[in-house]
């Protein structure tokens, strides 16, 4: 949620759990890790790993590396890894403009070294960077290993490198992993972000979202914050967003403890850590809620009166709120009433309320949009002979349905929505969502049409893909 942008004058949303470069964080262990792996694939060090817990930043990372690398080094990314080993070999060979059409899994490696053979000649490294290694199948991992037996009588052909959860060295720990194993020239450890850094973390990203007032949140809210994400940036950018939106429903710009404690029981997340608050706090949880909602309900009718800009939704009275008179009621820090007060409107937004069953309604048509237009755009994904390539726009899971529609209402406009095509890959809340743009006749092209994409597209790191990698990995996925 952005609305509390003009609020607290923000350029963009400052906690975003999408990865964005811009707000890469260096502190804690985070740029010395980014160095070093900018060194380590420079220097053709064959295997590296980076282990982190889930939310400590990996992608983050991965994407920033993808961004500071040399222009000489061509990157693949992979962001399914529940890839069989042939469909892993598929798809690093369609990244690299080989088509693999009828051949078997030894043509295929012949066809790839061939093809590394002649970037190396080029002066061309190539790296493949795999998200999410601790859910490869044992046997694709064991492919990783062969992968990296390719090589000239002195360089490394191909670098990978290993993004996955601490599950990762598990298996590897298993004795048929060991060859793999024993190829791992550099390993590096993501550490959550130690709670004196927390404070910094959160100035340096307010700050890149265009921030230029005094400290936002009070010594107490960011001790509650450390606390209950544990130094984990994702549920750092949760809390920190949600507290924000309390006080923006409130009114205020002095964020407090009793923000920082609604925001972190509405989120829900299970950690010991997070059940802050005594029994007598309950009516400031409860207050924050209906705040929360509140605000919530408001923000999406004014944000998508119509709908998102590629939206072909149900008719929107469906989720338009209701209006109707709200006075104002005690403010949290106030002695507790006997009941839970109702939500104050800030003033310059008095008058108009959403009921709890709105914002719900709101919600699903959003779900509905979306999955008619992944439906719509099935048969048109399905068109393109593989050899034809597109640009990956943006990938992001499903559960971050905020950000995607955010992005595609943007890229509608600057791009046009009949140029667009979004696909998912998985099932369920485990689902994918995929944006590409255009279609053209080799990578070349592709290629040259990224250096032409408006800035504000190029926050997720852009890339030419071809159109048979993107059906091997929606295949992968199918049933996951």
């Amino acid at each position: 949620m952005t609305i509390y942008l003009e609020h607290f004058g923000f350029r963009e949303a400052p906690f975003r759990i999408t990865p964005h470069t811009e707000f890469f964080f260096a502190g804690a262990n985070r740029g010395e890790t980014l160095e070093a792996l900018i060194y380590a694939i420079t220097s053709g060090e064959g295997i590296v790993k980076v282990v982190g817990e889930v939310g400590s930043g990996k992608t983050m990372l991965c994407r920033v590396l993808m961004e500071r690398l040399p222009d000489t080094v061509e990157t693949i990314y992979l962001v399914v890894p529940s890839l069989s080993r042939d469909e892993m070999l598929a798809v690093v060979a369609g990244d690299l403009g080989i088509d693999t059409q009828g051949s078997n899994t030894t043509k295929v490696i012949r066809a790839l070294q061939a093809r590394l053979i002649e970037m190396h000649e080029q002066g061309k490294q190539v790296v493949a960077l795999i998200d999410e290694a601790h859910a490869m199948p044992m046997e694709t991992l064991e492919e990783i290993r062969l992968l990296s037996n390719l090589e000239t009588s002195q360089h490394k052909l191909m670098q990978i490198v290993l993004f996955g959860q601490p599950e990762l060295d598990h298996h590897l720990a298993q004795p048929n992993m060991r060859q793999l194993k024993e190829r791992i020239t550099h390993s590096f450890n993501l550490l959550p972000l130690p709670a004196r850094d927390i404070k910094d973390y959160l100035g340096f990203r307010l700050r890149a979202a265009g921030y230029k007032g005094p400290d936002l949140f009070s010594k107490e809210a960011l001790a509650l914050i450390a606390e209950a994400s544990e130094g984990l940036t994702r549920r750092i950018n949760i809390y920190a967003d949600k507290t924000l939106l309390a006080a923006y429903a409130e009114g205020t710009h002095t964020i407090t403890a009793d923000h920082a404690r609604a925001a972190i029981n509405d989120t829900q997340i299970v950690s010991p850590a997070a059940a802050v608050g005594r029994k007598s706090e309950k009516w400031v949880f409860a207050a924050a809620g209906l705040l929360l909602g509140t605000a919530i309900g408001f923000a999406m009718a004014r944000m998508w009166p119509d709908g998102p800009a590629l939206a072909s939704a149900p008719p929107v009275s469906e989720a338009k709120p209701q209006v109707s008179q709200t006075a104002p009621s005690p403010s949290p820090a106030m002695a507790a009433p006997t009941t839970p007060p109702q939500p104050t409107v800030p003033e310059a937004r008095q008058g108009v309320t959403a009921t709890t069953a709105e914002p719900a309604k709101a919600e699903q048509v959003s779900k509905d949009w979306l999955a008619q237009r992944v439906a719509a755009d099935a048969t048109k994904l399905a068109a393109p002979p593989a050899e034809r390539w597109t640009i990956q726009l943006m990938i992001a899971d499903q559960a971050e349905r905020d950000a995607i529609e955010s992005f595609l209402s943007e890229a509608g406009r600057q791009l046009g929505k009949e140029s667009l095509l979004i696909y998912a890959a998985g099932a369920g809340e485990k689902s994918r969502i995929g944006v590409l743009f255009g279609e053209f006749g080799s990578r070349r092209e592709a290629q040259a049409e990224l250096g032409k994409l408006p800035a504000r597209l190029s926050q997720f790191r852009p890339y030419a893909r071809s159109f048979q990698a993107i059906r091997d990995d929606i295949r992968a996925r199918q049933g996951s």
